[in-house]
């Protein structure tokens, strides 16, 4: 689900979005200084980051940072189905290498086509690794210490993003398919909840732990959809142009959502219900993650092959950093964001991840 031109007609974004998902294998790489990049005549940057590169398999899609084992996990998945490609990798943060790869289990013995895995989540309270199977509408579970599949949960058409509420106990799944947001009991494996969007294509998740309410973009409608698991009905409140990625500030009150078409950051105040702030960021703006440490806001822009740092209080941009041709997803952990590139780029065309470091204060 990624741009790669600048804005266009939200139906091109739509069809986009249904075409596009991911691609993959494993291989570690080796680490590289790729350097810090300021663009576009926009304001000096308050800080300076460095941006560390390797890279680290084929066919990289999302990423996700488990405090517990102090790893980052990253899906990978190749080509079209039949998928037999695909992986589940442990990296080292630090190394920037992969520590072990699991391959999902076989689907068709025919064809050895796989449970291909794409979006990520890590629930450290229970220990394991949630991921969403786009290719075979479902989600499935892994556990963390030894990469063992322990279920498939099907019924999420076009599953694309989960996201893990682990004061509930539950993982949220949207299903871009049928315009669905899934709950499911992150001990049990049961399902606790669906709402279904008609005419919505649900991308990007995220969730406020403290209320429980699940934030789901509408790709589709320019429009965030907000489905609480104490009320039967979802609210939805108004964006951007294409809203894909959503990210939530450290109180809740806010939504950050990368928006594709417009190549935007639209900053959302979730009470009132209204676009407070819009920011460039750059062609294609995909993925969003919002550091709680400092307020800051990474947003990874595929089409101009950059990640944006912004400050949505102010709404300046505080860096432009090439991440890669094809950046695919951010995710932060402590004020150091992680960057996956999708572009087969690399030696062999295996695909990179970058390391943002926040280096000094200007």
């Amino acid at each position: 689900m990624h741009a790669t031109q600048p804005p266009r007609p939200r139906a091109t974004a739509r069809r986009l979005a249904r075409t596009t998902t991911a691609l993959t294998a494993a291989a570690a790489g080796v680490l590289a200084l790729s350097g810090t990049a300021v663009a576009h005549d926009r304001p000096a940057p308050q800080a300076s980051y460095r941006v560390d590169t390797a890279q680290l398999a084929t066919g990289l899609y999302q990423s996700a940072y488990s405090e517990r084992h102090h790893v980052l996990w990253a899906t990978t998945a190749v080509g079209r189905p039949p998928v037999t490609q695909s992986r589940l990798l442990k990296v080292d943060p630090k190394t920037l290498k992969v520590e072990a790869a699991y391959t999902p289990p076989v689907t068709d013995q025919a064809t050895g086509a796989v449970e291909a895995v794409y979006g990520v989540a890590v629930d450290d309270e229970h220990d394991t690794v949630w991921t969403t199977n786009t290719r075979n509408n479902s989600v499935a579970v892994y556990n963390q210490r030894t990469g063992k599949h322990l279920a498939t949960l099907p019924g999420v058409a076009h599953a694309r993003e989960i996201v893990v509420d682990k004061r509930h106990d539950l993982a949220w799944a949207g299903g871009f398919g049928d315009g669905s947001v899934v709950a499911f009991d992150t001990r049990t494996f049961k399902e606790k909840k669906r709402v279904k969007v008609e005419g919505a294509g649900t991308a990007g998740l995220a969730v406020d732990s403290r209320t429980g309410t699940a934030y789901a973009t509408d790709l589709t409608n320019d429009r965030i959809i907000a489905v609480s698991p104490y009320k039967a009905e979802p609210r939805f409140i108004p964006t951007g142009d294409a809203p894909i990625g959503i990210a939530l500030s450290a109180d809740g009150r806010t939504a950050y959502t990368a928006d594709q078409a417009a190549g935007t950051l639209s900053v959302v105040d979730l009470r009132k219900g209204a676009v407070t702030r819009t920011v460039a960021t750059g062609a294609g703006a995909l993925s969003v993650a919002a550091d709680h440490r400092s307020g800051r806001v990474f947003v990874a822009n595929r089409g101009s092959g950059t990640t944006t740092v912004v400050d949505p209080k102010q709404g300046t941009v505080l860096a432009d950093l090439a991440t890669g041709p094809n950046p695919n997803h951010v995710t932060v952990r402590r004020g150091t964001a992680y960057v996956v590139d999708k572009s087969a780029a690399g030696t062999d065309r295996i695909d990179s991840v970058h390391r943002i470091s926040l280096t000094r204060a200007h």
